[in-house]
């Protein structure tokens, strides 16, 4: 036991070890120029095309905001997992983080996004609640806010011989109002994101 820790206290007193213990120096902490940090506003005007929500993995990181007569999508760091896709999606470059708008211009990429209705048959009770609260359907069909019924086939869903049918998916937008107003929740909005590269000049 004595001859181990003499062994010891000679391997750490040797003046090589206590020099590079006392010297010892670690390298400077630099941010590599993958980073990406949390969204931050570039100045550019938002158009509220609420591209940014629809695109976020992660429920409540960011919200678009309105602000007197100015729109502006506003993250939540205690949400948002840094992920980017809300920059790489937004049309017009309103917001910015570590080198994704740079990366994207050069490689002329970007994201588009479809949405795709499913209405369970079995839960759906054909209230027309979601056909009625639809925005899109009510700027289509003014008529159906006031008397609940829809009158055009423009619409994206709508009552049809006794059942909620889904006509025109790819009016969609992704709001989920229906999902949320459905009182059984028969209703689902699925949203399917793809990737696009253009061709360079």
């Amino acid at each position: 036991m004595a001859s181990s820790i003499i062994w010891y206290l000679r391997e750490f007193v040797r003046g090589e070890w206590i020099s590079r213990f006392f010297t010892v120096k670690t390298p400077p902490l630099i941010t590599p120029p993958h980073f990406r940090g949390f969204p931050i506003l570039t100045g550019k005007e938002c158009t509220h095309c609420l591209a940014c929500m629809m695109i976020c993995p992660t429920p409540n990181a960011i919200e678009v905001l309105r602000t007197g007569d100015v729109w502006n999508p506003v993250i939540y760091p205690g949400h948002c997992v840094r992920c980017g896709m809300c920059v790489e999606a937004c049309p017009e470059d309103v917001l910015s983080t570590g080198v994704i708008l740079e990366t994207q211009k050069a490689e002329h990429t970007s994201y588009t996004a479809t949405f795709h209705l499913t209405i369970d048959p079995v839960l759906c009770k054909r209230c027309g609640n979601c056909a009625v609260a639809c925005p899109v359907n009510k700027e289509i069909d003014p008529y159906l806010g006031g008397t609940g019924t829809a009158f055009s086939d423009e619409v994206i869903m709508r009552i049809s011989d006794g059942e909620m049918r889904v006509i025109h998916p790819e009016k969609c937008t992704g709001c989920k109002t229906c999902e949320k107003t459905c009182p059984n929740h028969a209703i689902r909005v699925a949203r399917v994101v793809e990737g696009l590269q253009e061709a360079g000049e």
